[in-house]
């Protein structure tokens, strides 16, 4: 048994206005991308397949010590479907695809993501023995998202894009995230059924779920998915959004280990910064990344301290 992960890369950043693909813009101090990675890490992925398309040297190059990538090149951009499929003949010539191995599909633009909500996730599939299983999320204001249709006695059916919602599961406030967890074997017998039968002519990913009901096959949903971080990335805006919210994780991280930050809202630290036990960090300071600050340090008020620097 096996678990590998396919990451959706390939995009590339138009409503950013970017040359540079989406995937690579930072959140403190590092590619968004990176995050991704680091989750299916912790959860035992052992081999990352990485679509990638626009900007594809930049992103091979920046992960070129990452031995656990698989590169696999998607020169048309024809949707999620599309992009998983694409890799069937690196993951069949990598590992094989075995009757008991499983594969996590998720998008490169989410570094909010946990392992904790992958694990919870992973649990689910293997305790269930699904052939898919969908990590989801509760939202107040649902709009705008793919909706969760569950049956009467709560088991996953599908889901339904916002636009094509009718009153009624517009009401629904869980939604696919795009968390994903397959059965390998089942997933690419789903992906060869799948028609571009919609207006962009694209295949989507999530037409596979209808295809494996019809199949017979077992589809579960966990709603494990916190609302923060289903936060998305398609403008500048929200990539400063996100990394807010990545910000306050990063400080709450080091305040737990014995950090004074006399003011949370006037200091960054970017992600890898090491902070001694006992150290105080005074208001409008800067801490770079892969910095290490010494235990019992004061960092005074408009420092700036440049990444990979050692204080104390």
């Amino acid at each position: 048994m096996s678990l590998s992960a396919i990451i959706l890369a390939a995009g590339k950043a138009t409503r950013m206005k970017s040359e540079r693909v989406k995937v690579l813009h930072e959140i403190c101090g590092r590619p968004m991308l990176s995050y991704v990675l680091d989750a299916c890490r912790e959860v035992g992925v052992t081999r990352l397949y990485l679509v990638i398309g626009h900007d594809r040297d930049r992103v091979i190059h920046t992960y070129k010590n990452d031995t656990d990538i698989t590169w696999v090149v998607q020169n048309e951009q024809k949707g999620t479907g599309h992009a998983v499929m694409v890799c069937q003949p690196q993951i069949e010539a990598t590992e094989g695809i075995g009757e008991n191995d499983n594969v996590i599909v998720l998008g490169g633009d989410g570094p909010l993501i946990r392992a904790q909500t992958l694990q919870a996730m992973v649990e689910k599939h293997n305790a269930a023995k699904a052939a898919v299983t969908l990590a989801t999320s509760i939202l107040p204001d649902p709009a705008g998202y793919g909706r969760i249709v569950r049956d009467s006695g709560g088991h996953l059916t599908g889901i339904v894009e916002h636009n094509d919602a009718t009153p009624e599961q517009k009401q629904i406030k869980e939604v696919n995230p795009t968390y994903w967890m397959f059965r390998s074997r089942d997933l690419f017998d789903a992906l060869k059924q799948v028609q571009p039968n919609n207006k962009k002519g694209e295949y989507y990913l999530t037409d596979t779920l209808a295809i494996l009901k019809e199949m017979g096959k077992r589809l579960e949903a966990v709603p494990s998915v916190p609302p923060e971080d289903v936060l998305s990335i398609n403008t500048r805006s929200e990539l400063a959004d996100v990394a807010r919210v990545m910000q306050r994780r990063i400080q709450k991280m080091h305040m737990e280990r014995g950090v004074t930050l006399v003011s949370p809202e006037n200091t960054w630290i970017e992600f890898g910064a090491f902070i001694g036990q006992d150290s105080v960090i005074e208001p409008f300071t800067w801490i770079g990344a892969r910095s290490d600050i010494g235990s019992g340090q004061r960092i005074k008020a408009g420092t700036i301290v440049p990444p990979d620097s050692k204080i104390g």
